[in-house]
């Protein structure tokens, strides 16, 4: 293969290197990228809901719909807003080990960060739109409510299951924006994508840290089965799958397919 080829995996290690040297050179800014990524979940998720629970006045079944368009929105703001996901660093990580771009000890400690302080940043701004006008005395069967309580209604082998397919597509998501040059292009693969996983429901560890705590807060606590156990099962199972999704099956076997001296390399 030509030694200057620069397809899809070019750009990737790139950008392993570039959070490789923010963590190492600069931990605080690193930190700020992973608390600002839960944020814009938490606005996407915050007008998904509310989008959501209009709409159901309007057509009952309708709600799904408007909250899974609305919901997409959030990939597109982290996408362009330069945050850090945990779920598409698991696939970023995993990459950087297998290619040796970072040692496992590295890339464990990055993932971790992005992980904790995406959970931190989830919890802060999901408090701070519960404040807001918007969520205050919101019915019990509120769209956000409801869908919470079905969550944890999730047996583990469906929350790692549905998990391994949320990560599959958020990251399939990633890999559109990094092989499309048109920006109008970029926003309708990730909304159109991401649709996917929203209405079918899945299980996204991420978007996890923003929904449950907004749901919280918003309701003062009273979501029925929202037990410390129910949702610690919840978070490592989806955690789990969203793992095997992004970081195994499209991280290391992408990586895997597109190392050789063959010319069929993304």
């Amino acid at each position: 293969m030509d030694a200057n080829y620069q397809g899809l995996f070019y750009s990737i290690e790139t950008s392993i290197e570039k959070k490789k040297q923010l963590f190492e050179k600069s931990p605080s800014r690193y930190i700020v990228r992973a608390m600002l990524a839960t944020l814009f979940l938490t606005l996407g998720t915050a007008i998904a809901v509310i989008t959501a629970q209009s709409a159901e006045k309007v057509a009952h079944g309708s709600g799904k719909f408007l909250y899974s368009f609305m919901f997409s929105w959030s990939l597109v703001m982290i996408i362009y807003m330069n945050a850090e996901l945990g779920t598409s660093n698991m696939m970023y990580t995993t990459i950087g080990v297998h290619r040796k771009l970072l040692t496992f000890k590295k890339a464990v400690m990055i993932l971790f960060a992005c992980l904790i302080f995406n959970l931190i940043g989830g919890i802060l701004a999901s408090y701070l739109v519960s404040l807001t006008s918007t969520f205050q005395n919101l019915p019990a069967d509120h769209f956000l409510f409801t869908a919470i309580e079905h969550k944890l209604e999730k047996t583990p082998l469906q929350v790692f299951t549905e998990g391994i397919f949320a990560n599959v597509i958020v990251n399939t998501a990633v890999y559109c924006t990094i092989r499309m040059k048109d920006d109008a292009g970029k926003v309708m693969a990730m909304i159109f994508i991401i649709f996917i996983f929203a209405f079918l429901g899945f299980e996204h560890v991420i978007a996890n840290f923003s929904s449950f705590p907004l749901a919280y807060f918003a309701s003062g606590g009273a979501i029925a089965g929202m037990t410390s156990t129910a949702l610690a099962t919840n978070l490592f199972f989806a955690a789990l799958g969203n793992y095997v999704g992004g970081g195994l099956v499209i991280g290391l076997v992408y990586s895997w397919m597109n190392r050789g001296d063959h010319v069929y390399l993304d």
